[in-house]
């Protein structure tokens, strides 16, 4: 049996690698990896390849920095050719990227079954292009993975249980990696930022909606100035953060770094006191790590976390970040409901692929 991933995106390869070591265990599956691209960076993608041990890409399909429609019609067409090519018997596709997207809508066409990790999320913000990519592949997939009850709930609510066999409630796959690589990374780090044994906030700052305005992204940086004079901040600018800072000739007090690889993040949010994000990744890794979080959004798809107390939505306002980092850094939190599964998710995943194709 052959297996197509589709990776476009830093979440993608992390997800990527745990289900790649299930199906090494397994003679009798090939898997073909695609890569489109749509992350260029060396440490937004290729170091991944490199740290995780993932085998590297048959194919790269080298699409990115083109607007949403140009950059789902290239990558389609591409990714097209080559499932024509290599004739899978499944495609698996992570998460909510227009690689997710594109990979999936050229599945279905084709008649090629399609699993969708990371199934049933939802932020009901249809402006957000991920709600809209992550909406139209959880409908056209054969097999939907859910990381949460919240997520199953969801597209319960949605008339979407197919029952048992089709939704499965996996577990979040992000969780095995972290307990795979967390202690690996904290050992080979070799990031030194002169914060050793101080408290620090580490901080990303990259979804669209937050960075293509400067008015908008100069309400959160000036949030980030001012909680800076209290508690040390280190900002990972995302390529488009960082343009949007030297093009408004901003002269930051923040600690700025580039982008870092997996490695890297997880240990900076172990050394870190909290996290302030517009990453739904690193929501729920804030969570595992146990630290607080403020999310600098209206909304999130990990409210079991804003419920539970450990996750804050602080909002994109200056004022409403500021009032949220008082709130938050006083609270006493619990970080020990397993919201996520156990750490088996990508040995579910693999058998449920297996048991669906008999």
């Amino acid at each position: 049996m052959k297996i197509a991933s589709i990776l476009g995106a830093r979440p993608q390869f992390v997800k990527a690698a745990m289900l790649s070591k299930e199906w090494a265990k397994l003679p009798e599956i090939e898997e073909c990896i695609i890569h489109t691209g749509q992350h260029f960076d060396k440490n937004m993608s290729q170091v991944f390849f490199e740290e995780m041990n993932i085998p590297k890409p048959q194919y790269n399909l080298d699409i990115n920095s083109q607007s949403h429609a140009e950059m789902t019609g290239n990558m389609m067409m591409a990714i097209e050719k080559v499932l024509l090519k290599e004739k899978p018997d499944w495609v698996v596709v992570f998460g909510d990227t227009n690689s997710t997207l594109a990979g999936a809508l050229v599945a279905k066409k084709l008649g090629i079954k399609i699993a969708h990790i990371e199934a049933g999320l939802r932020s009901y913000n249809n402006a957000m292009p991920e709600e809209i990519n992550r909406i139209i592949v959880d409908r056209i997939s054969d097999l939907l993975f859910c990381p949460s009850q919240g997520a199953m709930e969801n597209l319960k609510e949605e008339g979407q249980e197919f029952g048992k066999s089709h939704s499965v409630l996996s577990g979040d796959i992000m969780f095995d990696a972290l307990l795979n690589f967390k202690d690996l990374a904290i050992q080979n780090s070799s990031l030194k930022l002169g914060l050793e044994n101080k408290a620090f906030a580490l901080a990303t700052i990259h979804r669209e909606g937050n960075t293509k305005d400067w008015e908008n992204l100069k309400e959160i940086i000036e949030a980030l100035e001012e909680i800076n004079k209290n508690l040390r901040i280190v900002l990972v600018a995302h390529p488009r953060t960082k343009r949007m800072l030297q093009e408004n000739n901003w002269q930051s007090s923040l600690i700025l770094i580039e982008a870092q690889s997996y490695f890297s993040m997880l240990s900076l949010m172990s050394d870190s006191d909290l996290i302030i994000t517009d990453s739904g990744g690193l929501q729920k890794e804030a969570y595992w790590m146990k630290k607080p979080c403020l999310i600098i959004r209206e909304e999130t798809e990990w409210m079991e976390l804003v419920e539970n107390g450990n996750n804050l939505i602080a909002g994109t306002s200056r004022n409403g970040i500021l009032e949220a980092y008082l709130e938050i850094k006083d609270r006493k939190l619990n970080f020990e409901k397993p919201f996520f599964g156990n750490g088996t998710t990508a040995k579910c995943i693999v058998e449920e692929i297996l048991k669906f194709s008999m």
